[in-house]
């Protein structure tokens, strides 16, 4: 977007060339400066292509980096089975070594108690443009129920929350899938690896990162019907899906991990130490 002083003159500019003034023609002008701004960055976009082996290989190199590994995929459950994918931080950097993408979110009209929302991606290069329309209630769930929410930097935090979803959708839509799939494979040897980091170590760092959500070393090796000792590269691999489902919002802890029977084997444990 055109920003600061070169803004203003612009559009100072348009106006004494059009010679008239009012609301109308500035809405008018203000379209014309986005849509020639669009104009601008996809002819920059075309005449500096995109290398397409030089970004895939700056996209595997990224995904060495254990930091965005831990971050790179999800997990839920669904029909019986695991389903995971990659998450908005990895969509969000494929898209930026792959080059002359613009993506986000747009927030169209706003009413009484709902906004409508766009998400979108578009390649510059090639023109193709993916976009998801969607309505967010502003309402915040919680245990005791619904909470309406008022303050404007309540409904754009949620309005965002919201649109991570689609506006990882839309990236991964015009982004080729072998390149996706390349970066998650890469990804999930990073963490397998560990980057010469102990696996105890690592293993001791996720059962503390879940205890954040109430779930217990107990839980987890129930989920994993073994000792939490004998944890296998690939099932941390999975843990750290699954955490990264809850830190996102996208799951709940009970579609994981039984709390019944581990809310009564604490209670079990509490009588024990009484006596």
């Amino acid at each position: 977007p055109v920003k600061g002083n070169f803004f203003e003159f612009y559009l100072l500019a348009l106006l004494f060339l059009t010679g008239t003034t009012g609301l109308g023609i500035l809405v008018s002008v203000l379209t014309k400066v986005q849509v020639f701004s669009v104009q601008a960055a996809m002819v920059v976009a075309r005449m500096n292509p995109r290398d397409e082996m030089r970004a895939y290989q700056r996209i595997v190199k990224a995904c060495k980096r254990k930091s965005l590994a831990e971050q790179a995929s999800y997990a839920y459950p669904r029909g019986g089975k695991m389903v995971t994918g990659p998450s908005i931080r990895l969509a969000e950097v494929i898209a930026g070594y792959w080059g002359n993408i613009t993506y986000g979110l747009r927030e169209l009209n706003r009413g009484k108690g709902i906004s409508e929302v766009e998400a979108f991606a578009w390649d510059l290069e090639t023109n193709t443009r993916v976009t998801r329309q969607f309505q967010v209630k502003h309402i915040r769930d919680k245990s005791e129920g619904g909470k309406e929410l008022t303050g404007e930097r309540d409904i754009y935090e949620l309005v965002a929350s919201m649109g991570q979803r689609r506006v990882r959708a839309c990236i991964l839509e015009v982004i080729p899938d072998d390149i996706v799939e390349g970066a998650e494979e890469e990804c999930k040897k990073t963490l397998q690896g560990g980057n010469g980091e102990p696996i105890e170590d690592r293993i001791r760092k996720m059962v503390l990162a879940f205890s954040e959500f109430g779930i217990s070393k107990d839980m987890i090796e129930t989920r994993l019907r073994h000792k939490i000792e004998a944890t296998l590269p690939a099932e941390l691999v999975t843990l750290q899906q699954i955490y990264r489902s809850l830190k996102d919002g996208m799951a709940k802890r009970e579609e994981f991990f039984d709390m019944t029977n581990s809310r009564a084997a604490g209670q079990s444990e509490k009588k024990d130490e009484k006596k």
